[in-house]
């Protein structure tokens, strides 16, 4: 391999403003060719025969909104910047019904016409998963329909479109007050896109992913039906779209489980140089009935002067002993956990974080603490977007890698991947933290270990543009297959998160007893494999 870029340390630098970053939930999923190829695809690919057949057949359709078959190549691309499928057409729906007469329209054309249909909210997805090759972009966020609803009262909820942003559902619901109880760790993502994969952040272990907190939804399937479904009504939908990577309808509407919004947040930051008492630390807070509202953790390779890039928003709880802190040469280990607070209840909540903070095995001069306003702290990951957006390393390639692993297996998976197979400065954030299994509920589609007590581990990576170093894309691709690599050798039995495969097979492995219950919500509400190809699961009928 090649030397790393001159410019690289510095880049490093600037990927630190993103050490809190997480999974977020990309954009609702798709599904195309099962064997397609794991290279990118150029966007202006090559038009097939009967393309025009079906524009004219789109262009028939009595609309509120409109299709654009020019200038779309924005719907060839998204957060990974690896894979571009340019579409046919991309559709800007004012209404349910515009998505619903499309997907319809294309369910009655049959086999002849080979369209697919993916739904785009955000961009965010990291391999493709919401474009469609020479396919139908539904562009979410252009979906207009009923404003958004909130109710107040003993189950507090709020009706979103699935094209609003979750940064938007926040601002409107804390002006009642309210709040919805789980999130990603990056806001500006779309409430469709999250649901059909899961939600997860820092309080995922106390109230479950995001779709764990969802009433009711309003779905097109794949055959153009408007059905709405929650536990109680049309159940078998409900619980395949939550998790169900877009495979059985489009998420249009859905009702979110809100609570009292507290005003304050506590964030604190310690670090471990023992992997065992971080994670033992870790698994106590998470089983303990009073604990923190936030707990999430990160791996730290090798970071020179860490400390004082923390000191701009965070105060050492002992200056003089954070000053002769030494981080270099070192794999440190970061629990970062945050209480939720009013103020006139400060006095309070000091006492129990001290009293939490008392029992952790963290290195005591590493004690940093801040307290920052609710939203701000929610809506942290998108400071950084800013400050990277301006130095032009937002928009390049993410080849990031999600990982569920069973809390029986975590050290034996540390040791190996920390310890062996990355041995230098990370490309970007390695978040790792446990979540209670018994909070997920396991009638939606989502995969997970079987194990009570599982980590979230990501590799949140980013690689510079024509680097042939270590951040370089392929010095960074050949590290994730290593590390997937050794969780199959060491039977360590972890599932992705966020998933990307290329064969029908690998998915079967993936889904392992449930494949046969995903096969029948795909032949029940999609048929034609319309919708959703970007996944690459089912192949077009």
């Amino acid at each position: 391999m090649g030397s790393p870029a001159p410019a690289s340390l510095k880049q490093n630098n600037l990927l630190f403003l993103v050490f809190i970053m997480i999974l977020f939930f990309c954009s609702i999923p798709d599904t195309a060719n099962l064997c397609s190829s794991q290279s990118s695809v150029n966007p202006r690919a090559v038009i097939p025969y009967k393309s025009s057949t079906n524009i004219s057949s789109l262009e028939t359709l009595q609309l509120d909104g409109y299709f654009s078959f020019d200038h779309i190549d924005f719907a060839a691309r998204d957060f990974g910047n690896r894979y571009h499928f340019l579409p046919l057409a991309v559709l800007h729906p004012k209404s349910v019904s515009d998505i619903s007469s499309t997907v319809k329209h294309v369910f009655k054309m049959g086999s002849t016409s080979q369209l697919t249909v993916a739904a785009r909210g955000h961009s965010h997805s990291l391999q493709g998963q919401a474009q469609a090759h020479q396919g139908v972009v539904i562009n979410m966020e252009s979906l207009q329909g009923p404003e958004m609803q909130i109710h107040t009262g003993e189950l507090p909820y709020v009706d979103a479109s699935g094209g609003d942003l979750w940064i938007n559902i926040l601002n409107e619901t804390l002006k009642h007050g309210l709040a919805p109880k789980s999130w990603t760790d990056y806001l500006h993502l779309t409430v469709g896109g999250t649901l059909s994969n899961a939600g997860i952040s820092g309080q995922a272990f106390k109230h479950g992913p995001q779709i764990n907190n969802i009433y009711q939804l309003e779905v097109v399937t794949g055959k153009g039906e408007v059905v709405t479904c929650s536990e109680k009504q049309n159940a078998e939908l409900f619980y395949g779209v939550l998790g169900g990577l877009g495979q059985f309808g489009i998420i249009t509407r859905a009702r979110i489980s809100l609570e009292p919004a507290p005003k304050m947040v506590k964030w604190i930051r310690v670090l471990y140089d023992e992997f065992s008492k971080f994670s033992n630390d870790q698994e106590r807070l998470i089983s303990s009935k009073d604990s923190f509202d936030y707990i999430e953790g990160l791996v730290i390779i090798n970071r020179t002067g860490l400390l004082n890039n923390w000191r701009s928003s965070f105060n050492p709880k002992d200056p003089l002993q954070a000053s002769r802190f030494i981080s270099e040469g070192k794999t440190l280990y970061c629990l970062e956990i945050a209480k939720y607070f009013s103020p006139d209840e400060s006095d309070i909540m000091n006492q129990k974080t001290e009293s939490l903070l008392s029992e952790l095995n963290y290195i005591p001069s590493t004690l940093f603490l801040s307290e920052v306003p609710y939203v701000e702290f929610l809506d942290r990951v998108h400071l950084s977007e800013i400050k990277l957006r301006s130095k032009g390393l937002w928009e390049i390639p993410h080849p990031w890698l999600n990982l569920l692993i069973p809390r029986t297996k975590i050290n034996e998976f540390a040791q190996a991947v920390f310890g062996n197979i990355l041995t230098g400065n990370s490309n970007g954030p390695i978040l790792i933290y446990p979540v209670n299994k018994s909070k997920w509920n396991n009638r939606t589609s989502l995969i997970t270990p079987e194990e009570e007590i599982f980590y979230q581990v990501a590799f949140l990576s980013s690689a510079m543009p024509s680097s042939t170093g270590k951040d370089g894309l392929f010095h960074i691709l050949a590290q994730n297959q290593r590390i997937l690599d050794f969780c199959s050798k060491a039977s360590i039995g972890a599932k992705q998160y966020l998933p990307h495969y290329s064969t029908q097979e690998e998915w079967q492995t993936h889904f392992g007893p449930q494949w046969e219950v995903f096969v029948r919500r795909k032949s029940t509400y999609d048929p034609m494999a319309i919708l959703a190809p970007g996944q690459r699961i089912f192949r077009r009928k």
